[in-house]
C-alpha cells in the first residue's frame, strides 16, 4: 500500500496530517528559518541543498527561500534564484540547467478541489511543475500546478502562468500568453555574438 508521501508525490489525494509529512514540514521550516538568516553565501546555500532532492554543483539562491518539503524539488546545474522564492512542492518541481529566477517567484504544485465540501474535508492533491533549460523568470512570476515550460523560455515580470508552453518563447501577462518567439538558431547566436562581442567569443 502506498504511503501518504507516495500518494502526494504522485498527485493522488493524500492525508496532509500524516505524521511523516507533518514531521518533514516542521523540520524544513526550522532549518529554513536558520538558513535564511545566514549571511555567508556558501553556508546558506549548502543548508538549502541539504534539504533539496537534488541540485547541480553551481547553485546560488539569495535569502529567503521557502518550501514545504524539499523532497520534490529537483534543480539542474547553473541555477540562480533571487530573493524571496516560494516553492510549494506537494508534487515534483523539476527545473533544468542554466535557469535564472528573479525575486518573489512562486511555484505552486498543490491543487484544491473546486467543490466546497471536498475542500472542507481536507482533500489535498497536486500536479507537477516542469521548467526546461535556460529559463529566465522575471520578478513576481507565479507558476500554477501542472504547468510545463520548454527550453529557452522567458517569462515577463508579474506573469501568472496557468498553462504549458513550448520552447523558444517569451510569455507574459495574467494569464500568460506568447508575446514573442525567440531565435535560438545559429543565425540568432551569431547576432548575439555581434551584439556582445566581448562576452560571447565561443
Amino acid at each position: 500500500m502506498a504511503t501518504e508521501r507516495e500518494k502526494m508525490t504522485a498527485g493522488q489525494p493524500y492525508e496532509q496530517f500524516d505524521k511523516e509529512l507533518i514531521d518533514r514540514r516542521v523540520l524544513a521550516r526550522k532549518q529554513l528559518k536558520a538558513a535564511n538568516q545566514l549571511d555567508d553565501n556558501q553556508q546558506r546555500n549548502t543548508a538549502y541543498q541539504a534539504l533539496l532532492a537534488d541540485t547541480g554543483d553551481d547553485f546560488f539562491v539569495e535569502a529567503s527561500f521557502m518550501f514545504d518539503y524539499g523532497w520534490n524539488i529537483h534543480i539542474g546545474n547553473h541555477f540562480y534564484g533571487n530573493y524571496d522564492m516560494t516553492f510549494l512542492d506537494t508534487c515534483p518541481i523539476t527545473i533544468g540547467e542554466h535557469c535564472y529566477f528573479g525575486p518573489n517567484i512562486g511555484l505552486y504544485t498543490p491543487v484544491h478541489p473546486l467543490n466546497a465540501m471536498a475542500r472542507n474535508n481536507d482533500v489535498e492533491m497536486g500536479a507537477p511543475i516542469t521548467i526546461g533549460d535556460n529559463a529566465w523568470l522575471g520578478g513576481r512570476v507565479t507558476i500554477l500546478p501542472g504547468v510545463t515550460l520548454g527550453n529557452n523560455v522567458v517569462v515577463g515580470a508579474g506573469s501568472v502562468v496557468t498553462k504549458s508552453f513550448g520552447d523558444n518563447v517569451v510569455i507574459a501577462g495574467n494569464p500568460a500568453r506568447v508575446i514573442k518567439q525567440i531565435d535560438n538558431s545559429a543565425a540568432g547566436d551569431q547576432r548575439a555574438r555581434e551584439q556582445w562581442p566581448d562576452k560571447l567569443k565561443k
